[in-house]
C-alpha cells in the first residue's frame, strides 16, 4: 500500500468503527434485558446520539489531525524500537534441575498450573453460588448484580469507542512506520490489533467475574451474620477475594505464555505490546468511569443521613441500589481490572526491557524462562498460604464470639511474603545457578525478594494511618468532637501528607537495596563482556515483579472490601427483620437461632476492616506502576539514544526540553485529581438533588424500583462524561508532549510518574483515615445520628473521591501513558527526521486538542442551574 492509500485507508476504518459502535448502541440499548437494563441501555443510547449530533465535528477533527502523520511517515525504523523485538528462541535453552527440560517444553507444563489456578477460582465460584442465603437478601444482591451487569455493558460499548483512537496509532505505528521485518502487514497488523482487544477483554473479563463472585458472597455473608459468629462472615469475603485473584492471575499468565510459546518469535514482541496498551485502556476506563459512579451513589447515600436523620441503607433510600452497584462498579471491577493489568505490564516491561538491554540470545531466554517459572510459582505460593491461613484462623476463631478481623488478613500476607520469598530462592537456584559469575541467582531472588516484602511491609505502614486502631484516625476522631468536620478534614489531610513521606521513603531504601544488589550484574556499557545495560533498571523492574508476587493474596484482601460493604446494605435492604414468623422459619429451613442486632454489630465491624485492607492494596499497586513505568521507559530511552550510545546527554537536568517535561508531569497530575473530582461533585450534586426530590419516609417500607433506577442512570451518565473527557484530556496530551521533543516526553514520563505516586499515597491514605473515623464514631462509639457523626460523615464524602476516584485511577493513568508512548514519540521522531515542522504544527494541534479537552472536564462538567 503506498503512503496515499493509508491516509484513505484508516479514516475509513475509524468511521466505519464509530458508525457499528454507535448502532450496537441503537440496537442493543433499549429493547433487551431486564427492566433495569432497559432503562439505563435506554438513557445511555440517548446520550449517545446527543454526543453523535453535538460533536461529530470534532472527532472528525481529532481524527483529521493523524492525517498528516500517514503522509509524511516513511517506513524506517531505528534499531532499538518495539517492533524489533525479536524473542529468542526458548529451545536454545534446557534446565538440569527440570529434568533436562528446555525453556519452551518448561513453560508449556507451567500453562497446566495456571489451568489448575482458573480451577481454583471457579470452584470457590460454585461453592458462593451453592451457599445458604435466605430469599430476601438473594433478591437484593440479584438487584444489585443486574445493575452492575448493565453497568458492564454499557462500559463495555463505550470502551469500544475509546479503543478507536488508539486503533488508528497502533495502525499506523506498525502498518506503515515500523512494520514487523520480513513479514506482511496484512498479516501481523490484524494480529497486534487483536491482541490489544484481547487486552480490553482480559480486563473486562475479570472484571466481570468479580462482581458476580462479590454479587454471590456479599447476601452469603450478610446472612452467615445471623448465626452471630464471627468468622464465618471474615471467611467468606475472603474465600470470594481469594477466588477472583487466583482466576485473574492464572488468565493474564495464560495470555502471554500463549504469546510467548506459541506466536511467531518476531512478532511476539509487538503483540505484547499491543496486549498491555489494550490491558492498560481498559483498567483506565473501568478504574476511572467506575471511580466516579461509585462515588457519585456513595455520596448521594451518606448524606441523606445527615439531611433527614436516617440509618445507614436505609431501605427507603433511593440512592442505596446505586451506592451498592458503585460498591461494585469502583471497587470490585475497578481493582480487578487494573490488578489484571498492573500484573501484565509490569510482565511486558521485564520481556522488553531483556530484549533491549541483554544481548546475548542464550541468556535472555534464560532469564524469560526464569521469570514467567517465579510467576507460576507465585501462584503456588499464594494458593498454599491460603490454604495455610485458613485452617490457623478457622482453628484459632471458627467457634470465637470475638475476634480482631483484621487478624487473619494480615497473618495471609506476612504468610505469603514469607513462602514466596523462600520459593523465589529455591526456583532461582534450581534455574539460573550458573547464571554470569555463579552468585546472580542469589542476587537477582535477593532483588525480587525486596518487592515481596514491600508487599507485606507497604500495607503495615498504611494501616498506621487508616486501620480503626490507628493514633491518626483516632485523632480525626478527636478533632471533630470539639471542632467538627472542618478540624476532623484538617487532621486527615495530616494523615495523607505523613503517610507519603513513610511510605515513600520505605520504597526508596526497598529499591535502593535492589540497586546495592543490581552491583553485582555486569554492566554492558562499562565491560564489552558485561552481561546488560543498565542494571539498575533492570533491578527496579524486578522490585516492581516482586511487589506482585503476592499477586492473589494483594487482589483477595483489596476485594474483602466491598464484600463487607455490600454485606451491610443487602442485611438493610432485605428488610429480614420485618419478615412475618422469620425467627421460626429460619431455625426450621436453616438450623439458625437468629440474632438481629448482633448480626449488624459484626457486619458493620467488619466493614470496618475492610476499609483498612483496601486502603492497604492501593500503595501497593501504585508503587508497582511507578516502578513500572520506570522500566518500560527505559525501551524509550534505548530507541532515542540508540542503545545508549548517542545523546545520553540530553537526559540531563541541563537539556532544558527535559526539565521542562519534569514540570508538565506534575501539572497534568494534579489536573487529573480536579477533573475526575469535579465529576463525582457534579454527578453527587444531581444524584443528591434527585433524592431529596424523591424519597419517601412517610407510609414506604422501600424506595420504588424506578427512583433507585434514576439514580444509578444519574451516576452512569456523569461516569462517561467524565471518562470522556479525562481519557481524551490524557491521550492527546501525550501525542502533545511526545511530538514537542523526545527528551521532553521522557521528563514528563518520569514526571507523572513520581508526582502521581505521592499525590496518589496522600489521597488514598486521606481518604481511608476519613473513612475509619467514620467507623470508630458508628462502631466502637456508637454515636449513629449526632453531630459528631454528622462530622465525620461529612469528612468521609470528601475521602470518598480522595481514596477511590482520583488516587486509584492514577495507576492505569501513568502506565497507560508509558504504554502509549511508546508509540507516539517513535512516531513523532520518525516524522520529524522527514518533516520537522509538521511535527511542530502537530505539537501545538494536539496540546491544543487536550487543553480543550481539559478546559471541557471543568466546564462542561460544572454544575449548571437547571433553569
Amino acid at each position: 500500500m503506498t503512503a496515499q492509500d493509508w491516509v484513505y485507508f484508516f479514516p475509513a476504518v475509524s468511521v466505519f468503527s464509530l458508525v457499528a459502535f454507535f448502532f450496537a448502541r441503537q440496537v442493543f440499548g433499549s429493547g433487551q434485558g431486564t427492566p433495569v437494563l432497559q432503562t439505563v441501555a435506554g438513557t445511555i443510547r440517548e446520550r449517545a446520539e446527543a454526543i453523535l449530533r453535538r460533536h461529530y465535528k470534532i472527532g472528525a477533527g481529532m481524527l483529521g489531525l493523524l492525517l498528516p502523520t500517514f503522509a509524511y511517515a516513511q517506513p524506517e525504523h531505528a534499531g532499538g524500537g518495539e517492533a524489533n523485538l525479536v524473542l529468542p528462541d526458548l529451545r536454545s535453552v534446557s534446565f538440569e534441575h527440570f529434568f533436562g527440560l528446555n525453556g519452551h517444553a518448561l513453560l508449556t507444563i507451567g500453562l497446566l498450573f495456571c489451568v489448575g489456578g482458573l480451577l481454583f477460582g471457579l470452584a470457590i465460584y460454585v461453592q458462593l453460588k451453592n451457599s445458604p442465603v435466605h430469599r430476601t437478601m438473594l433478591e437484593v444482591s440479584e438487584l444489585i448484580y443486574e445493575t452492575c451487569k448493565t453497568y458492564l455493558i454499557t462500559q463495555g460499548k463505550f470502551i469500544m469507542l475509546l479503543w478507536v483512537f488508539i486503533a488508528v496509532i497502533i495502525s499506523l505505528y506498525f502498518g506503515w512506520l515500523a512494520p514487523v521485518p520480513n513479514k506482511p502487514i496484512w498479516i501481523t497488523l490484524p494480529i497486534i490489533l487483536l491482541f490489544s482487544l484481547v487486552g480490553i477483554a482480559g480486563s473486562y473479563g475479570v472484571a466481570w467475574f468479580g462482581i458476580r463472585v462479590n454479587t454471590f458472597a456479599n447476601s452469603r455473608t450478610a446472612f452467615a451474620g445471623l448465626r452471630g459468629k464471627p468468622y464465618p462472615i471474615m471467611a467468606i469475603p475472603l474465600k470470594a477475594g481469594m477466588s477472583i485473584g487466583m482466576l485473574l492471575i492464572s488468565v493474564e499468565l495464560l495470555i502471554m505464555l500463549f504469546i510467548l510459546l506459541f506466536v511467531p518469535r518476531d512478532y511476539a514482541g509487538p503483540c505484547f505490546i499491543g496486549f498491555a496498551i489494550g490491558e492498560s485502556l481498559g483498567a483506565a476506563a473501568l478504574r476511572i468511569a467506575g471511580g466516579i459512579f461509585t462515588k457519585i451513589a456513595d455520596i448521594g447515600a451518606d448524606l441523606m443521613k445527615i439531611v433527614f436523620k436516617i440509618k445507614e441503607d436505609d431501605a427507603r433510600n433511593p440512592g442505596v441500589i446505586a451506592d451498592c452497584t458503585g460498591d461494585n462498579a469502583g471497587d470490585s471491577v475497578g481493582p480487578s481490572a487494573d490488578g489484571f493489568e498492573t500484573y501484565g505490564v509490569t510482565g511486558v516491561a521485564l520481556i522488553t526491557f531483556i530484549l533491549l538491554a541483554v544481548k546475548d540470545p542464550t541468556v535472555q531466554a534464560q532469564l524469560l524462562v526464569w521469570i514467567f517459572v517465579m510467576r507460576v510459582g507465585m501462584l503456588l505460593s499464594s494458593a498454599g498460604a491460603y490454604f495455610l491461613n485458613t485452617a490457623i484462623a478457622s482453628a484459632k476463631y471458627k467457634d470465637a464470639d470475638e475476634m480482631d478481623f483484621e487478624t487473619p488478613l494480615t497473618s495471609l500476607v506476612w504468610i505469603t511474603s514469607v513462602v514466596s520469598i523462600i520459593l523465589t530462592y529455591i526456583v532461582s537456584y534450581l534455574m539460573i545457578p550458573t547464571l554470569g559469575d555463579g552468585s546472580l541467582w542469589w542476587k537477582l531472588a535477593s532483588i525480587i525478594s525486596c518487592g515481596t516484602l514491600a508487599g507485606a511491609l507497604i500495607p503495615e505502614l498504611v494501616k498506621v494511618f487508616t486501620s480503626t486502631k490507628s493514633t491518626h484516625v483516632k485523632e480525626v476522631v478527636k478533632s471533630a468532637q470539639e471542632g467538627g468536620a472542618s478540624l476532623g478534614i484538617l487532621s486527615g489531610f495530616v494523615a495523607g501528607n505523613f503517610s507519603a513521606y513513610w511510605l515513600g521513603l520505605s520504597m526508596v531504601a526497598l529499591m535502593a537495596l535492589g540497586y546495592y544488589f543490581s552491583l553485582g550484574i555486569p554492566d554492558l556499557q562499562n565491560n564489552p563482556a558485561g552481561m546488560m545495560l543498565a542494571p539498575a533498571v533492570f533491578a527496579f523492574g524486578l522490585v516492581a515483579f516482586g511487589f506482585l508476587g503476592m499477586g492473589p493474596v494483594t487482589i483477595a484482601v483489596d476485594s474483602y472490601g466491598p464484600v463487607t460493604d455490600n454485606a451491610q446494605s443487602v442485611y438493610e435492604l432485605s428488610l429480614i427483620e420485618e419478615v412475618p414468623g422469620i425467627g421460626a422459619e429460619l431455625k426450621k429451613d436453616y438450623g439458625i437461632d437468629a440474632k438481629f442486632e448482633r448480626a449488624k454489630h459484626l457486619l458493620e465491624a467488619n466493614d470496618g476492616a475492610g476499609n483498612t485492607f483496601k486502603a492497604t492494596a492501593k500503595p501497593v499497586l501504585i508503587g508497582t506502576a511507578v516502578v513500572g513505568a520506570t522500566t518500560m521507559t527505559f525501551s524509550i530511552i534505548m530507541a532515542l539514544t540508540h542503545g545508549l550510545t548517542d545523546n545520553v546527554n540530553k537526559l540531563s537536568l541541563l537539556h532544558a526540553p527535559f526539565m521542562l517535561g519534569l514540570i508538565c508531569g506534575g501539572a497534568v497530575i494534579f489536573w487529573f485529581a480536579g477533573a475526575s473530582t469535579q465529576a463525582v461533585s457534579t454527578g453527587a450534586y444531581r444524584a443528591v438533588e434527585f433524592i431529596k426530590a424523591n424519597i419517601h419516609l412517610e407510609g414506604a417500607e422501600k424506595a420504588s424500583v424506578t427512583d433507585s433506577k434514576k439514580v444509578v442512570e444519574i451516576c452512569t451518565k456523569y461516569a462517561q462524561k467524565g471518562m470522556f473527557n479525562i481519557f481524551l484530556a490524557v491521550f492527546f496530551s501525550t501525542l502533545a508532549f511526545a511530538f514537542m521533543e523526545p527528551f521532553l516526553f521522557i521528563g514528563y514520563l518520569f514526571s507523572i510518574a513520581i508526582f502521581g505516586l505521592y499525590e496518589a499515597i496522600f489521597m488514598a491514605n486521606a481518604g481511608g483515615a476519613w473513612d475509619n473515623a467514620k467507623k470508630i464514631v458508628e462502631v466502637d462509639m456508637k454515636q449513629k445520628g449526632t453531630p459528631l457523626h454528622d462530622a465525620t460523615v461529612i469528612g468521609d464524602t470528601v475521602g470518598d473521591p480522595f481514596k477511590d476516584t482520583s488516587s486509584v485511577a492514577m495507576n492505569p493513568i501513568i502506565k497507560f501513558t508509558t504504554l502509549f508512548g511508546l508509540l507516539a514519540v517513535e512516531l513523532a521522531v520518525t516524522l520529524s527526521s522527514n518533516n520537522p515542522m509538521l511535527t511542530h504544527i502537530l505539537a501545538v494541534a494536539f496540546f491544543l486538542v487536550s487543553v480543550f479537552f481539559v478546559h471541557k472536564s471543568f466546564y462542561g462538567m460544572r454544575i449548571e442551574s437547571k433553569g
